[in-house]
């Protein structure tokens, strides 16, 4: 294994930093539109110790395979592998697949972007008061039919995502990130606070805590395995990428087990607030984009404060969202900076173009392009099948697989530390990496296919 530095490399400026970046990359939609249904479809308590299992045992490693690399490397996703391993090293096509994986993904994230973006306008210009329950729930229809405005909503989203990026690591990623990540916080634990006396609270502290493992199924195993590594941000370079600005010091274990108990942290009082509000009225709990865009704005208009209610909530989603489209972003920009000589500004703006231009597909896929379909699925959806399926669990397995046994015991040695203690916490990273990480992407990756 190689050691060389790009010694002009930009670092993060604090660690505080770096880990609120990391931590911004891996809370996303999914923590808020998903995980907490999913938690309470499946069991509740049963279904989170089953996760918090599957992330110790898939999701953490891999998570410190890719920092790993980033760090020791000091380069992008695809270079990385050149200096961990040898130039030319047949292992840079998974740090290749990564950047392809993160330029689909954000073509159709900055759309869904654009929808948080719109709903967030609407809230602030007050657009729900004044209109029936089957008229706000009208909205998204016809934002989904109108091409012009998701296209413009799109534009918006991006050029926030690419203004960011093109200020580079520090003036960029870091310093919004300390924005954007404790605003998150802030805005969560107002509507925690708000929800805290709704009739409902005490049933949604049920549905997501009670432990039914009648409820929890093969299936619900499945998805606890699958979300335990999709809500990392892991398989498409971006730790590899935020890894590889880190000074060798930071303690790599560490830092992952602070970024996957802040995700999970965040997920799960989404889940109180949303389940509050939601069992308060007497719903039924769902998940995706019509819990977030249909069944919450009708509810929120029935809150005292609804108005400030709306807009803290879409801001909440709004940040969750950027956080990771910059890192997406960045994991694109970084390949072409360092592998083909691109200044970060013109890296930043053409990539944010091109990007833009394959999501215009995405946002047609529900009005002019609705028609258009690609083994049964429309643009928006193959984009997503085909990352979420194939991409990012295959680049995981491989990446887990690399580090395990290619980079191999001194790798671990190197995260874990030389001491007793150090020693058997690498010995069970090794084969955690070898055999236990690779084997839980191979069974989702398999599911995947299967249901696709």
């Amino acid at each position: 294994m190689k050691s060389e530095q790009i010694t002009t490399r930009a670092h993060w400026a604090t660690r505080i930093g770096f880990l609120l970046a990391a931590a911004g990359s891996a809370i996303g939609l999914g923590n808020i539109w998903k995980f907490p249904y999913i938690t309470g479809v499946n069991g509740g308590g049963a279904f989170v110790l089953i996760y918090l299992v599957c992330i110790a045992a898939v999701g953490i490693p891999i998570f410190v395979a890719e920092l790993f690399i980033g760090q020791r490397s000091q380069r992008n996703a695809v270079a990385a592998f050149d200096v961990v391993h040898r130039p030319g090293s047949p292992w840079r096509l998974v740090g290749l697949l990564g950047i392809v994986s993160a330029f689909l993904i954000l073509s159709f994230y900055s759309v869904v972007g654009g929808w948080i973006l719109d709903f967030l306008f609407k809230s602030i210009g007050n657009q729900f008061a004044g209109h029936s329950d089957q008229e706000i729930k009208g909205f998204l229809g016809s934002l989904f039919a109108a091409p012009l405005l998701q296209l413009f909503w799109h534009a918006v989203f991006m050029g926030i995502t690419v203004g960011i990026v093109l200020k580079g690591l520090n003036a960029g990623i870091e310093r919004w990130n300390r924005i954007l990540m404790p605003s998150l916080f802030l805005l969560l634990l107002f509507l925690l606070i708000r929800v805290l006396f709704l009739p409902g609270f005490g049933q949604a502290i049920e549905f997501l805590f009670s432990w039914e493992t009648s409820r929890l199924t093969a299936k619900g195993v499945l998805e606890a395995v699958g979300h335990s590594f999709f809500t990392l941000s892991l398989g498409m370079g971006a730790m590899i990428t935020y890894g590889s600005y880190l000074q060798n010091r930071e303690q790599l274990l560490r830092t992952a087990l602070s970024v996957a108990l802040l995700d999970t942290l965040i997920a799960l009082v989404a889940g109180i607030v949303i389940f509050s509000i939601v069992f308060t009225f007497g719903l039924q709990p769902g998940a995706g984009p019509t819990l977030m865009f249909e069944t919450l704005p009708v509810l929120f208009t029935k809150l005292s404060g609804s108005y400030l209610i709306s807009i803290a909530f879409f801001l909440l989603v709004a940040f969750a969202a950027l956080t990771s489209a910059i890192s997406l972003l960045e994991v694109v920009v970084a390949y072409f900076v360092e592998n083909r000589g691109v200044s970060r500004k013109n890296a930043a703006l053409v990539l944010g173009l091109v990007i833009y231009a394959l999501g215009v597909l995405s946002a047609l896929s529900s009005n002019v392009l609705s028609g258009v379909k690609v083994t049964g699925l429309t643009f928006f959806d193959l984009f997503d099948k085909l990352t979420s399926s194939v991409f990012l669990p295959f680049g995981g397995m491989v990446i887990s697989l690399f580090f395990g046994w290619v980079l191999g015991p001194s790798a671990c040695t190197a995260v874990m530390g030389h001491g007793p203690k150090g020693k058997v916490l690498a010995t069970g990273l090794l084969w955690t990496t070898r055999i236990i990480a690779p084997a839980g992407v191979l069974i989702m990756l398999i599911n995947g296919l299967r249901e696709w």
